[in-house]
């Protein structure tokens, strides 16, 4: 399903990366909790698209060095890591894709080394403007302690509760068809807050799992090896990264295509509307249905909304 990974150094830390195929190179970006094998139907879809599809797993994922310490997660390695992969791979810049976790660093990168990005494309997570206090008392303050990016700060207990039981874990989480927007819209503000550990908690989830048993034993296999902590710990720098964002200029210049899902409940409506003055060259593509695995869930979809935005910003 993936071609077999070679290894680069880059930053410090050996990095395995996943690429086939010949052309202009692009580089994808996963997020949490996934690997570079997240991107499995794209990699061989861009290459027979004409593109130089590569996908790295980032630091702390799957065979990639996972340094101990929060603060080596901290965004300003991550784009370093993005960097020197580019450097490895003999490259000056690159078309980027992003998606979670991945398209919040991209988005950064876009603001501090826009010319290392000749193209981006983001899934799912909105440019985000810089809020005006610390993103976590923010969020503590609007979802409470319970809420997962809050206890991901507080305590080390998700990594632990993870740990103990991979599989549950893949289970619960890579799921579609969970709950659609108008639904969601209706519920009470108290249950909007997702809690990872209470969601564990529980034997059986809504919706259908999105992960065949191969791909899940993918998953389960990897984290089971590299663990929890060092993906956790990417949270775990979000009062960082806004201090580092600090008077840097919030507009984003760079081409960029943004896919979203309708039914990805972790962003609002109204984040997406606030994005678009902020991304100057913006194209925006909504899924319906489409919940938060949008490159896993809807892969025909994501494929073609990309190599037609590339074809045509290309020609």
């Amino acid at each position: 399903m993936l071609p077999k990974p070679h290894f680069v150094q880059s930053n410090g830390i050996r990095m395995a990366v996943y690429e086939q195929g010949h052309g202009p190179a692009v580089i994808m970006v996963h997020g949490f909790p996934e690997l570079a094998f997240s991107w499995r139907h794209q990699i061989s879809a861009l290459a027979d698209a004409g593109f130089r599809a590569i996908a790295p797993d980032m630091r702390g994922y799957g065979q990639t060095d996972g340094p101990e310490g929060v603060e080596h997660y901290a965004a300003a390695e991550l784009i370093k890591d993005l960097e020197g992969l580019l450097d490895a791979l003999g490259l000056e810049r690159a078309i980027f894709v992003g998606h979670d976790w991945g398209a919040i660093v991209l988005w950064q990168m876009a603001m501090l080394r826009p010319e290392k990005i000749e193209q981006l494309i983001i899934l799912n997570i909105p440019h985000l403007p810089r809020s005006p206090i610390d993103p976590v008392e923010l969020m503590r303050k609007k979802f409470g302690d319970d809420f997962y990016i809050v206890n991901f700060n507080d305590s080390d207990e998700a990594d632990k509760s993870f740990g103990r039981d991979p599989q549950h874990f893949f289970d619960v989480m890579m799921r579609k068809n969970q709950i659609a927007r108008a639904e969601f819209d209706l519920l009470p503000p108290q249950m909007k807050a997702p809690s990872l550990l209470k969601a564990m908690a529980r034997k059986e989830s809504g919706g259908e799992p999105l992960l065949s048993n191969d791909e899940r034993a993918y998953y389960v296999e990897a984290f089971s090896r590299a663990g929890f902590t060092n993906p956790i710990n990417w949270y775990r720098n979000f009062t960082r990264n806004w201090e580092a964002l600090e008077g840097v200029d919030q507009v984003i210049r760079i081409p960029t295509l943004f896919i979203g899902a309708i039914d990805d409940v972790i962003i609002a409506p109204e984040q997406i509307e606030a994005m678009q003055p902020l991304v100057l060259d913006l194209t925006v593509e909504m899924l319906e249905p489409c919940g938060h695995w949008t490159q896993q869930e809807r892969p025909d979809d994501v494929n073609r909304l990309i190599i037609d935005w590339l074809s045509d910003k290309r020609s």
